[in-house]
């Protein structure tokens, strides 16, 4: 029974008597009964004593050697800046804690002399094993799971003592982070632009192998855009055929001839005014073609656009191995000599996207 429980038990067992002597005296009781409560109130207390003292039982053996144990001795030491190898090569942490343990006492073992030494040796071994796999980017996190790990006392290799750290601190050189955020612009930057340039190459593809294919198909695409303007589409034609003629570098289907140089802005050529027999027409050239569809669209001479199409066209047309056609197309609508259809590479190289237009002007 604890001291507070003793306490209480006398506090009520002198009220109680209080109370059964008020109670006595105002009563009457007989002169006999006052000898059997005093009785009776010295023994009800001892009685509740000893009861709680066998509910109680023995304390354990092992409780009382802890209670009489000299407490053990915990020392601590600081270690700073030490060197921890990630999971890159020639990318370091920079680990420093405060290392605290305590010495075993083991039959047999030889004294430590430097157990401070055995202690940061092996909070090291145990930080080790957790930097050298986690990358260097990943400081702060690898920080906190250090702090976890080496909260615990765990015995180090020799089994002389018991070791922990804390406070544990986890950083990175300010070169070497100077360098990984480098690296994360770069990435980031190198992403953005194989989008970039995936979805240019998309566009070329769409354009050369489905818009353009063929007259009809240019015509299907064109009444989508304009599906509310049958009449436009209708009266373009003739611009969609050159267009298609000088995309895929052939001659306008013999259906759409007339079409073509009856076009509005066309002059019929001298060959079918003249009398006589029949002179076929001058050939038109792709670059005749596309010029025609400039002039249909409102491209007049020095707009930009010009070149920037005849461009896209003539990267498609040299993937079809037309480099003649895509060569005059380029000293035709842009003749500066910084340009070339393919660059002296494959199209689909990287040298071809930093030169096109972020954007296609057929969309």
């Amino acid at each position: 029974m604890t001291t507070a429980r003793k306490t209480t038990t006398v506090f009520l067992t002198v009220l109680c008597g209080l109370l059964l002597t008020i109670v006595g005296l105002t009563q009457r009781w007989p002169e006999w009964t006052w000898p059997m409560l005093a009785v009776l109130l010295l023994v009800v207390p001892v009685a509740a004593f000893r009861i709680a003292s066998l509910r109680r039982g023995s304390v354990p053996v092992s409780f009382e050697e802890q209670l009489t144990a000299t407490p053990v001795e915990r020392t601590a030491y600081h270690i700073s800046r030490v060197a921890l190898p990630s999971h890159w090569d020639d990318y370091n942490f920079v680990f420093s804690a405060t290392v605290r343990w305590y010495l075993v006492e083991s039959p047999g073992n030889d004294p430590v002399l430097n157990p401070a030494g055995l202690a940061a040796e092996a909070v090291l071994n145990r930080a080790r094993a957790v930097t050298e796999r986690r990358e260097p980017g990943q400081a702060s996190l690898v920080q906190h799971e250090l702090s976890g790990v080496l909260s615990r006392m765990c015995p180090d290799p020799t089994g002389h003592l018991q070791a922990m750290a804390e406070n544990v601190s986890l950083t990175l050189l300010e070169q070497d982070q100077e360098r990984l955020d480098r690296l994360a612009n770069v990435r980031k930057d190198k992403a953005v632009w194989e989008h970039q340039r995936k979805y240019e190459q998309s566009k070329r593809q769409y354009l050369g192998e489905d818009v353009l294919k063929d007259t009809g198909s240019a015509v299907v695409w064109w009444l989508a855009k304009n599906d509310e303007h049958v009449e436009k589409t209708v009266a373009d034609l003739a611009l969609l055929a050159q267009l298609t003629s000088a995309a895929n570098d052939t001659a306008i289907p013999e259906r759409l001839q007339n079409l073509v140089a009856q076009q509005p802005g066309e002059q019929i050529a001298p060959e079918f005014l003249e009398e006589g027999p029949a002179r076929a027409p001058k050939e038109r050239t792709a670059a005749d073609h596309l010029s025609s569809f400039f002039d249909a669209m409102g491209f007049t001479e020095g707009d930009v656009r010009r070149a920037m199409v005849a461009k896209q066209i003539s990267v498609i047309i040299t993937q079809q191995n037309r480099h003649e056609t895509a060569e005059d197309l380029i000293r035709r609508f842009d003749p500066s000599p910084t340009f070339t259809p393919n660059n002296g590479e494959e199209p689909n190289s990287h040298s071809d996207a930093p030169d096109e237009p972020s954007g296609s002007p057929v969309t």
